[in-house]
């Protein structure tokens, strides 16, 4: 394939050892992928499932935080909006950043190295103007995420174990990341397992037939393998 020549030399040996009509149990995808790998970094993992849904319906959305039984390998940072007592919880926790609206005026002011934005309730006064902001990078607090929560320490110290936010795309994809290449593929194994077992168990009530119609696992630089899920 004329496309394929465009690819770097370690991808296209990655890719000679996949075979792209097979859908692969995740047991042998896992070890696929870590024999496949020749990046000189830590590549993460990617698992990207497709499915039936319609993300035009708000009752067919598929959203929501999920802890991997090993984490995801990165240290994720993580800001909070709170006061008192729980401000205090929160850089216990290991917050990199607290505060409520000097916080924003930062964020306004286009501070943005965070990954993720935990907020009290209380605090929703000042988090709210920064839904223009924070939106479209995924990063708003929110009651459904888990982001919202009158618990702010805890939540801080469950993203910054491990806990990843999915939310489907305008195209049905849930996309989320399962650890790294470095893991053992013993630990990829279950990551992947459960994480495919818990957008199973969130199935949208209105959705009809078949949910699951394609997942796909692949590293940063390397190709794709089916899976047979």
């Amino acid at each position: 394939m004329a496309g394929s020549k465009l690819r770097s030399k370690r991808y296209r040996a990655a890719a000679s050892r996949i075979e792209p009509e097979r859908a692969y149990p995740v047991a042998e995808a896992a070890e696929a992928l870590k024999a496949g790998s020749t990046a000189k970094f830590d590549e993460t993992v990617d698992l990207v499932i497709k499915l039936d849904i319609d993300a035009r319906q708000a009752d067919q959305l598929v959203r929501g935080t999920f802890s991997l039984p090993h984490g995801t390998g990165k240290s994720l940072r993580v800001i909070a909006f709170a006061d008192g007592a729980e401000a205090q919880a929160a850089k216990d926790a290991g917050a990199i950043e607290v505060g409520g609206e000097d916080l924003a005026k930062k964020i306004q002011d286009g501070w943005m190295d965070f990954d993720v934005a935990v907020a009290h309730p209380s605090a929703m006064r000042f988090v709210g103007r920064l839904g223009k902001l924070l939106g479209p990078q995924g990063k708003m607090p929110s009651p459904k995420s888990g982001t919202v929560t009158p618990q702010v320490g805890v939540a801080v110290r469950e993203f910054m174990a491990g806990k990843i936010e999915y939310r489907n795309d305008a195209y049905g994809n849930v996309h989320v990341a399962v650890g790294k290449i470095s893991f053992d593929a013993a630990k990829l194994t279950e990551n992947i397992e459960a994480i495919i077992e818990h957008i199973q168990a969130v199935r949208p009530s209105g959705v009809k037939g078949v949910y699951f119609q394609k997942a796909t696992l692949s590293t940063t630089m390397g190709p794709g393998l089916r899976l047979s899920v």
